[in-house]
């Protein structure tokens, strides 16, 4: 399966997860479970996890248990923290795959649906189906960022590129006047006529030309 799938499956698990868990007795501790599943991020990201590793999963998943714990305790589609969603879902379309937000919004839809009472007027309904309408600007989002974020790691990989060969074009260049710079010595200090001059003048033509070129390069 792709990285894609993977995600949307583990971030469906979480909604359904977060949706039962609204409709047990464990809903009165919903704080609690909030405050530990932080404690569960900052200990994973701090000792479980390598240094400079991504996390974004391990995020998106939390984040995702909290806001939709949060939401489902205090009245679902009703529940004044409604609008939260609309910030998780901008939210993993930034951190996971911009694809994820739209699978993520469709599982939202489906399951308010199915956990929501009976006889709800279509006032109770609109936010529900809001999500679907919201769901393209999250997709652009997350894939304008992802066309940003690679074109940052294109752009420092030609930079790098860029200055290792100028590093190289100066360490060779100034090998290369260096052996002209001696042999013009050796001619200078070996000195008999014409012949000795002749050389001289040839490697100061061959030293202009390099520096010509370097020159022209940078």
């Amino acid at each position: 399966m792709t990285k894609e799938i993977v995600h949307s499956l583990i971030l469906i698990f979480s909604i359904a997860f977060s949706f039962l868990f609204a409709k047990t007795g464990l809903k009165n501790y919903d704080v609690q479970f909030a405050a530990i599943l932080f404690i569960i991020l900052f200990l994973a990201k701090k000792y479980l996890l390598p240094k400079n590793s991504p996390s974004r999963l391990l995020e998106s998943v939390i984040f995702t248990l909290i806001i939709l714990t949060t939401v489902n305790t205090t009245g679902g589609a009703d529940s004044p923290f409604f609008f939260l969603i609309y910030f998780l879902l901008f939210s993993l379309s930034l951190l996971l795959e911009p694809v994820v937000s739209m699978t993520t919004s469709l599982a939202l839809i489906v399951f308010f649906l199915l956990f929501i009472p009976e006889s709800q007027n279509l006032k109770t309904l609109l936010p529900i189906f809001s999500l679907a309408f919201l769901t393209p600007f999250a997709l652009f989002m997350g894939q304008e960022y992802t066309k940003i974020q690679k074109l940052r790691i294109r752009t420092k990989i030609l930079e790098e590129n860029l200055t290792q060969t100028k590093e190289d074009a100066f360490l060779f260049l100034s090998l290369m006047l260096k052996n002209h710079l001696k042999n013009i010595k050796m001619s200078a200090e070996n000195f008999m006529g014409d012949h000795e001059l002749d050389k001289i003048k040839k490697n100061i033509a061959k030293m202009e030309k390099l520096i010509d070129q370097y020159e022209k390069s940078s």
